[in-house]
């Protein structure tokens, strides 16, 4: 496996006054397309969806430039309303999922979140500007370091990859204000359970090794260590997948 990586995100309000005698930097050619992404497919759905309304939650999700985490043959509809693939039978969630899902996670500036899934590594580079630290696993390890190599060239500083099974959580930084899961498991794995602290969230697509029966819920942990269930939304994620052995490679 490798060893970690540790990435980052741009500090929220950390931008000082222009200096007027360095280079203008290039206009993005993206911009206008994240920020109709934003108004059209987030905050104002034109279907049934539910909007996204955390205005830290779209600012973020108008921010991060989601083409740096697309393959260069899929860039053209990095700001569509659909999941794309990246490889390896994974795929990027489209950003609806990606934005209700942080935002059941209700981020704070001081959490510190663990991620099981990095994929691409864009559902880590939100939450990088909404959190203190990201902690994120991917069990496919050429996606692991091509996502910590696209969170390093994107500038962020706050996220930490490694590759392993998920599945195990990350014991040696627990506990986590919120967990969040980007793959489907047929349950909610105890581990990650045990490593929510009282009060933490954990969002976990949860259903059966296909594409049908699988619903968003969200785990809020309970004082006497019980969690309290909120079933979301149905859902469509790859399966959670673990190591060939049955036994997590826990960091």
């Amino acid at each position: 496996m490798t060893s970690a990586l540790t990435l980052c995100a741009l500090l929220l309000g950390a931008c000082a006054a222009p200096d007027q005698s360095a280079p203008q930097a290039q206009p993005d050619p993206w911009q206008q397309a994240r920020a109709q992404m934003v108004r059209e497919q987030l905050a104002s759905p034109a279907d049934s969806r539910t909007p996204v309304t955390n205005a830290r939650v779209l600012a973020a999700m108008a921010r991060v430039e989601r083409h740096r985490f697309v393959p260069s043959n899929w860039r053209e509809q990095a700001y569509r309303d659909t999941p794309l693939p990246i490889g390896f039978e994974q795929t990027i969630s489209q950003p609806y999922i990606v934005a209700i899902m942080t935002e059941l996670l209700q981020p704070k500036p001081g959490d510190v979140v663990l991620e099981v899934g990095t994929g691409s590594g864009y559902q880590a580079a939100v939450l990088g500007e909404l959190v203190r630290q990201v902690y994120s696993i991917e069990i496919v390890e050429p996606l692991a370091v091509r996502a910590a190599k696209d969170l390093q060239a994107a500038g962020y500083r706050n996220i930490e990859v490694r590759a392993g099974d998920g599945y195990a959580g990350w014991p040696k930084q627990a506990p986590f204000d919120s967990i969040i899961v980007t793959a489907a498991p047929d349950h909610v794995p105890a581990p990650l359970v045990e490593q929510l602290k009282v009060g933490g969230r954990l969002v976990i697509p949860v259903g059966p090794q296909g594409w049908q029966g699988q619903e968003l819920v969200v785990l809020e942990k309970q004082a006497d260590g019980s969690t309290r269930r909120t079933a979301v939304l149905p859902v469509r994620f790859v399966p959670l997948t673990r190591s060939p052995d049955g036994k997590a490679v826990a960091p």
